[in-house]
């Protein structure tokens, strides 16, 4: 199954992360499919970017987004 999720990047206790499209088996920072977007908790508001029509096409191809990714898709607007 396709999966919508985060992949950590960033230093020690200064997380960042990417958030992809990519295979359920696959490890969290493993190879991926395609990048739709970035959130960035550190920053007060935190920082979420999405390209959203990337986004809105692999919803629609059937990618599942994580719970997570879920609450970041419906706070940017990108989901109801």
């Amino acid at each position: 199954m396709v999966k919508m999720r985060l992949k950590r990047i960033g230093a020690k206790k200064k997380p960042v992360y990417r958030i992809i499209v990519a295979d359920g088996r696959s490890p969290r920072d493993g190879k991926f499919i395609a990048e739709v977007g970035t959130y960035n908790p550190l920053k007060n508001p935190s920082e979420i970017t999405f390209d959203t029509e990337l986004a809105k096409e692999w919803l629609g191809n059937g990618a599942q987004p994580t719970d997570t990714v879920k609450k970041l898709l419906k706070i940017a607007g990108v989901t109801e």
